[in-house]
């Protein structure tokens, strides 16, 4: 499609499917994570639904994204994916907006690039399954490592880039639950609510796949750290740091 919604221009892509190639599919839960993408925008073009998710092909500078606010959560994250990839043929896809800090070394203001994605409460351990894993998927999904070193040279004006794994469940992280899943992935940096999903979608279509999210939260924090940051200021830090990695 073109960015005015009618059919797509010259690029196509090779295969089985006459599908519009873009730079990037870009995904984000809310509004206030997909507006930083539509601020910078050169151009936009029409607001389309497609199911719970709505979409939009825009330009940043000669960058091409469908640009795609899928709704919180599994479910909607994935089929918004499904939806995106069935509709156009990226380069990369990205999963961007906000998330909960889940190691002491995470602060509020932080930017979390996943380099490996697992389910939070994901549990068929008791059939030989590692925990995270869903029955015949991997035990994990890595993330593209092109992307990966694209993020990695990302320079952040406000907080710290780090990288490591992310965890996605549906249930959210507090105070009360946050000790269990710190045991289940020592390793893992920050918890939400899309990546993983998205990450498992992609590596069934074999796309290229990163998700890059700022911090809002602290998912039990210590003592005189509970404070937090507003979704809209995260995701803008998050929506940095894609712009670097899709080439916008």
């Amino acid at each position: 499609m073109s960015l005015d919604g009618t059919a797509a221009p010259l690029t196509r892509a090779a295969g089985d499917r006459d599908l519009p190639v873009v730079d990037a599919v870009v995904i984000g839960a809310m509004e206030e994570e997909v507006r930083p993408f539509l601020d910078a925008a050169t151009q936009a073009g029409a607001d389309v639904g497609a199911g719970h998710a709505r979409t939009r092909l825009v330009a940043l500078g000669d960058t091409r994204v469908l640009l795609v606010r899928s709704g919180i959560g599994l479910v909607n994250a994935a089929s918004a994916a499904v939806h995106a990839l069935t509709t156009v043929r990226p380069r990369a896809v990205v999963s961007t907006g906000s998330a909960g800090g889940l190691t002491a070394v995470v602060r509020v203001g932080d930017v979390i690039v996943g380099d490996d994605y697992t389910y939070g409460f994901a549990d068929a351990t008791a059939f030989g399954y590692v925990r995270g894993q869903v029955p015949g998927m991997p035990v994990s999904y890595p993330a593209d490592a092109g992307l990966l070193g694209l993020a990695r040279a990302a320079v952040l004006d406000k907080g710290s880039l780090r990288v490591g794994q992310m965890v996605s469940g549906d249930s959210f992280v507090t105070a009360v639950n946050v000790t269990e899943v710190r045991e289940a992935f020592p390793a893992a940096l920050s918890t939400d609510m899309e990546s993983t999903a998205i990450a498992q979608v992609c590596h069934s279509f074999g796309v290229p796949f990163l998700s890059v999210r700022g911090v809002s939260d602290l998912c039990g924090p210590a003592a005189g750290e509970d404070f937090h940051l507003g979704v809209d200021e995260a995701a803008s830090r998050a929506a940095a740091v894609v712009r670097a990695v899709v080439g916008a």
